[in-house]
């Protein structure tokens, strides 16, 4: 890990936790670097998640497989965003989720135990890890809602511009799917639909 990417890790927390020198040395020590090829699987349905991890380069997706066979995308995560398994890494229980390597990947991770660690080194890891949770409670929550309400253009439109730079580096298929749409429409929108 280099220094700019250090700083990188301890910036994604640093809104919550205060660091010192040597509580940054210690939250530092307990990182890894994993890296992943294209397509290669970060966690398997039916596996427990062992780490949490930063993202330092690459996309992954989150998906499970309906009673079809076919990926239903729940979500997707890229440079400087957290990824993995969470519930599964929480409750140290099988995923009920795949996580793949839509691109080469480098990542962070963090073991379950080095994680819990963290909330005796600082009550800061605390708070942090319950406005994480809050995020993605209320992530969850409005993309249910955008997908109830709106019509798939407005959702096109809506992921255009929370997430511009992605949109080329992932498949359409899986765009597709994470927008609930079919790739025929995906396809049409992303062709008459300007941003």
């Amino acid at each position: 890990m280099t220094i700019t990417e250090q700083a990188q890790l301890v910036a994604a927390f640093q809104k919550e936790v205060r660091f010192d020198e040597e509580l940054k040395t210690t939250f530092l020590s307990y990182w890894v670097e994993k890296e992943y090829d294209k397509h290669d699987w970060i966690c398997e349905a039916g596996q427990t998640e062992p780490y949490f991890y930063y993202v330092l380069d690459g996309v992954q997706v989150l998906y499970f497989l309906d009673n079809k066979g076919d990926k239903v995308v729940l979500g997707f995560s890229y440079q400087g965003d957290y990824s993995g398994s969470y519930e599964s890494f929480l409750y140290q229980k099988p995923s009920p989720l795949f996580v793949e390597s839509l691109l080469p990947s480098r990542m962070l991770a963090i073991s379950y135990d080095n994680y819990h660690h963290l909330f005796e080194l600082s009550h800061d890891f605390e708070r942090w890890a319950r406005k994480f949770s809050e995020g993605i409670l209320f992530g969850r929550l409005q993309r249910e809602i955008e997908i109830v309400n709106l019509t798939a253009s407005e959702r096109y439109l809506n992921f255009m511009r929370r997430c511009p730079d992605v949109l080329h580096q992932i498949p359409q298929k899986y765009l597709a799917s994470y927008l609930n749409m079919k790739p025929e429409t995906y396809s049409r929108l992303r062709r008459s639909v300007r941003y």
